[in-house]
C-alpha cells in the first residue's frame, strides 16, 4: 500500500485529487503540519526532490517523489480509479485532461478575482464565463445518459472535474447559470456527497447570490491583469505583505516562469538582433486589461515592422481532428512547449467549427523577420504539423487578420465560424 508525505498549502483543490483518491484506495498519504508554503518549497532540500518548488508534491515511503496533481492522485489511486479496463483508462485520462485544459483556465479567471488572488477584468471574467459555458454544454450532453464519467463507479475523471469545478459552484454558478445544466449539477451533488470526497472537502453548499470581487490580497499576483499604475502597486506591495494562504494560488500562476529559472541557461536566439523601441510585455498587458476595441488599435499604434513580423500558421491536419476540446489541448500544449518563446512572442491561435469539423490556425507575432522556430531544438517539436506563411505588417489584408484573429472571430477558409481560442504571451 503507498504511503507517504503530500506537500501543500491548506485548501489546495489541486491536492484535494490526492487526498480524494488515498481515502478510496487506502493510501496512507500525511500532509505536514509544518509545511510554510513560498518557505518550505524555497528550501534546497526541497528543490532537490522537486525542483520546480511547485505543490502539490508526493514523497512516498520509499524516496519516490511525484510532481504534478494528476500524477499524484494517479500514484496513490487503486483500480477502481484509474478504470478497470484499457477503454475505462483512457476515459479517465481523457477528463483528467479535459479538467486542466477545458475547466481550469475559466474557473480560475472567473473565479480567482472573488478569491483576492487576481485583480478583476470585465472582458477576462466574460470570456471565462462563456468558456465555461461551452465546456459545461459538452459536459452535460455527456451525462444525459451516464451517472459517472468514466464506467458505473467513481474515477479520477469524477474527482478531477468535480475539484476542478468545486470553486465554480461554490462561488460563481448561481442558479440561473446552473439552470441549463442539470445533467452537470446531478453528477457534481453525486460526487461531492460521497463519504470519500466529503471526508476531504466537507459539506459543500452551491453558490446562490455569485460572489464579488475582491481587493488583490497583497503584492505579486497575475500582473498582467492588474490595472494598477506602478507608483499605487509598489505602495500596496510596501503597506500589506501577502499570508501564506492568500498567496498560495499565485505561486502556480508563476510556475512557467520558476520552470525555465531551473533549467541550465541556453543562449537566446533573440540576442544578436537589433534593440526594438517596441515594448512587446507593455502590449500585452494592455491587451489584458483592455477590449480588443482599444488593444487591437494600441498594437498597431506601438508595433515596430522592422524589428518584429507577423505569421499565419495554418494546421495541417484538420481531418484527423476530433472533438473540440481536444484540438483546444493541442494547441495548448504546443504553448507549454514553447515557454522559452514566450517573452519574444505572442499569438492568438482559434479552432474554428464543431466536433469532428474543425480547423486550426492563428496569428503570431515575434522578434526578427526569419521563422523564429528553427533558432532553438526547444521549438520545434510542434512547428512542423503547420503551415507559416509571413505577413505584409503594412497591407490591409493582414491588419483585418490580425482584427478577426484577436478578437476570436470570422471564419476559416471553409466558412467554419471561430468556436474557441488560446493566447500565447
Amino acid at each position: 500500500m503507498v504511503s507517504g508525505k503530500l506537500y501543500t498549502y491548506p485548501n489546495n483543490f489541486r491536492a484535494y485529487k490526492a487526498l480524494v483518491a488515498a481515502q478510496y484506495s487506502g493510501a496512507k498519504v500525511e500532509v505536514p503540519k509544518d509545511f510554510v508554503f513560498g518557505e518550505t518549497n524555497k528550501s534546497d532540500a526541497f528543490l532537490k526532490k522537486f525542483p520546480l518548488g511547485k505543490v502539490p508534491a508526493f514523497e512516498a515511503a520509499d524516496g519516490t517523489c511525484i510532481a504534478e496533481s494528476n500524477a499524484i492522485a494517479w500514484f496513490v489511486a487503486n483500480e477502481q480509479l484509474r478504470g478497470k479496463t484499457d477503454a475505462e483508462r483512457a476515459q479517465v485520462v481523457q477528463w483528467m485532461a479535459f479538467a486542466d485544459s477545458e475547466l481550469l483556465p475559466a474557473v480560475c479567471a472567473w473565479t480567482f478575482p472573488m478569491q483576492g488572488i487576481i485583480a478583476a477584468n470585465k472582458q477576462t471574467t466574460e470570456r471565462a464565463k462563456d468558456e465555461l459555458r461551452r465546456a459545461l454544454a459538452a459536459l452535460n450532453s455527456y451525462l444525459l445518459t451516464r451517472t459517472y464519467l468514466a464506467g458505473e463507479r467513481v474515477t479520477l475523471a469524477d474527482i478531477a472535474c468535480c475539484c476542478t469545478l468545486l470553486s465554480a459552484f461554490q462561488l460563481a454558478m448561481d442558479a440561473e447559470f446552473r439552470k441549463p445544466y442539470g445533467n452537470v449539477v446531478r453528477w457534481f451533488n453525486t460526487i461531492v456527497n460521497q463519504p470519500q470526497v466529503k471526508a476531504v472537502i466537507g459539506a459543500v453548499t452551491l453558490c446562490v447570490k455569485t460572489a464579488e470581487p475582491q481587493p488583490v490580497q497583497g503584492g505579486g499576483g497575475d500582473a498582467k491583469k492588474d490595472k494598477k499604475s506602478k507608483k499605487d502597486d509598489k505602495k500596496a506591495k510596501e503597506e500589506k505583505k501577502p499570508s501564506k494562504k492568500e498567496a498560495a494560488p499565485k505561486e502556480e500562476a508563476d510556475a512557467a516562469d520558476e520552470a525555465v529559472a531551473a533549467e541550465p541557461k541556453s543562449k537566446d536566439p533573440f540576442a544578436g538582433l537589433p534593440k526594438s523601441s517596441w515594448d512587446m510585455e507593455d502590449f500585452k498587458r494592455f491587451y489584458s486589461n483592455n477590449d480588443e476595441d482599444k488593444s487591437i488599435p494600441y498594437f498597431w499604434e506601438k508595433f515596430d515592422k522592422d524589428n518584429y513580423s507577423i505569421w499565419y500558421s495554418e494546421y495541417k491536419y484538420p481531418e484527423e481532428l476530433g472533438q473540440i476540446f481536444m484540438s483546444s489541448n493541442l494547441v495548448g500544449g504546443m504553448f507549454q512547449r514553447l515557454e522559452k518563446l514566450r517573452k519574444n512572442a505572442f499569438a492568438s491561435v482559434v479552432v474554428f467549427g464543431k466536433n469532428n469539423d474543425s480547423s486550426i490556425s492563428g496569428i503570431w507575432v515575434w522578434r526578427g523577420q526569419e521563422l523564429a522556430f528553427p533558432l532553438s531544438p526547444d521549438w520545434t517539436i510542434d512547428y512542423e504539423s503547420y503551415d507559416w506563411k509571413k505577413l505584409d505588417a503594412s497591407s490591409e489584408e493582414t491588419k483585418k487578420m490580425v482584427d478577426r484573429y484577436f478578437r476570436w472571430e470570422g471564419e476559416d477558409s471553409k466558412g467554419r465560424k471561430a468556436n474557441t481560442g488560446k493566447i500565447f504571451k
